[in-house]
């Protein structure tokens, strides 16, 4: 199969608000948030990339753009990547959205948490999961089993794609930390993924490159890591 770079969204005008934005258009990068889209070029700079890929909310969009310009290619638009449809809570501030009774359910048992008007986590998590999986194949088909791609989503879908790939219930996904353009790395395999990173904000991406038509291992390795 191919490795998955999952990159959440830089910081967006609603990040810092106080509000859920969720699908609202005209949600944007604001100045730190372009800042941290133009180090991402240079983060990945040595990481080959079959596809760019990204959700279709502004904030994904624009935070993909400078790195697809550094590559000369066009990045493919994946609705099924986009964020949760929060129905009436979207626009709402959390510090009023935490006094609901459904806020509960979001934090202990997210799998049962369905937004008024809106989407469910569950039906979120099987949306996600679908889309990165049939694209993983396709590239692996197209490009290899060494290639690298990268998509652009949001918090909690970022969360859900990971907490599957660990085989992990989505009833354990608020345990997983997502921030702001930072990078998570699931190399997926016919038996397993395997998840190589979780929220790294500014570590080293050498590890991520394929070795040249290297096939990705389908066994874990017995005893942990090497550590080469």
């Amino acid at each position: 199969m191919s490795t998955l770079i999952l990159l959440r969204h830089g910081r967006s005008t609603s990040n810092t608000s106080g509000v859920l934005a969720g699908r609202s258009p005209g949600v944007e990068l604001d100045e730190k948030g372009r800042e941290q889209a133009a180090q991402i070029v240079e983060r990945l700079a040595p990481v080959p990339l079959a596809a760019i890929v990204t959700s279709p909310m502004t904030r994904c969009v624009q935070t993909v753009a400078p790195l697809a310009a550094a590559r000369g290619v066009e990045p493919l638009i994946e609705p099924d990547l986009t964020e949760v449809d929060y129905g009436e809570w979207t626009n709402r501030k959390l510090s009023e959205l935490g006094k609901e009774d459904l806020w509960k359910v979001v934090q202990a048992h997210p799998s049962a948490a369905v937004f008024p008007g809106g989407e469910g986590l569950a039906a979120m998590q099987a949306r996600c999961v679908a889309a990165v999986r049939a694209l993983d194949n396709r590239i692996a088909e197209e490009h290899g089993p060494g290639a690298v791609w990268l998509a652009c989503s949001h918090g909690d879908p970022i969360k859900a794609i990971v907490a599957d790939a660990l085989a992990s219930h989505l009833d354990n996904f608020q345990r997983i930390v997502v921030d702001n353009c930072s990078l998570s790395v699931i190399t997926y395999t016919a038996t397993r993924p395997f998840v190589a990173r979780v929220n790294d904000v500014g570590g080293d991406v050498a590890a991520l490159i394929p070795k040249k038509d290297e096939k990705p291992s389908e066994e874990a390795v017995v005893g942990g890591s090497t550590g080469a």
